[in-house]
């Protein structure tokens, strides 16, 4: 088992935003972006690999395949491999992201228990 603290991981920069990454197992990664007001993460994608992004703290723009929308603190959302996305710090306060790139081992863990 390994434990971290996730506020060790909230560190902002001026001029970029940061990405401290917390585990790495696999093919899965887990880590937090952080952003000033201002800060953007570029239009990507993650070619075969599921995208996990709890916000943590602030908020922002997400744009999805062109299109806006805002999240918040305590919204999760899940962004397809190929889907292009790209996130803005919109908002008057930083904001962090916790993201999980991740892909499922066995359909068994796909199932509510």
């Amino acid at each position: 088992m390994q434990k971290l603290i996730l506020s060790e991981a909230i560190q902002y920069q001026e001029g970029c935003f940061t990405k401290r990454i917390l585990f790495q197992e696999g093919e899965s990664v887990v880590f937090v972006l952080n952003f000033l007001p201002g800060q953007q993460l570029p239009t990507h994608t993650h070619p075969g690999t599921d995208v996990y992004i709890l916000v943590l703290d602030g908020n922002g723009t997400v744009t999805v395949n062109g299109v806006d929308n805002e999240i918040i603190k305590g919204e999760v959302i899940h962004i397809y491999g190929e889907e292009a996305f790209a996130f803005h710090n919109s908002g008057e306060i930083p904001a962090s992201l916790h993201v999980v790139l991740c892909k499922i081992p066995d359909a068994a863990y796909t199932r509510n228990l």
